[in-house]
């Protein structure tokens, strides 16, 4: 149970937090969607944030357990394995956006749930 408060309470944060103008607004799971699309994060993250195959690709976004505040924090510095977003391409309210998308993602199921995996 406690995770699960966890869990709905970073989504709630998530889903609360817009840094401009010192007001909070709702994050946008839609709109995080559609920027994820148009800035290019599908070509190395996957389309819901499943992470690339390739040894070049993206990290694994959907679930991720880093505060919104670190979410943002790492795609304006990065650790050079992708370029850095600076405010003037990708807003704070875009990157909550985004962030609301990645967390609205299901979990995929356990593999062990999957009847052809277990034959």
């Amino acid at each position: 149970m406690r995770h699960v408060a966890i869990r709905v309470g970073r989504a709630a944060l998530a889903a609360g937090l817009l840094f401009g103008g010192g007001t909070a607004q709702a994050a946008s799971a839609e709109k995080g969607k559609e920027a994820f699309i148009k800035y290019g994060c599908f070509q190395c993250h996957g389309t819901v944030g499943q992470g690339a195959q390739r040894e070049s690709g993206g990290r694994v976004l959907y679930n991720t357990q880093m505060p919104v505040e670190a979410f943002i924090g790492y795609v304006r510095s990065t650790n050079r394995q992708m370029p850095p977003y600076s405010e003037k391409i990708l807003s704070d309210a875009d990157l909550a956006d985004m962030y609301a998308y990645l967390q609205s993602l299901p979990k995929p199921p356990d593999y062990k749930s999957i009847p052809l995996l277990n034959q």
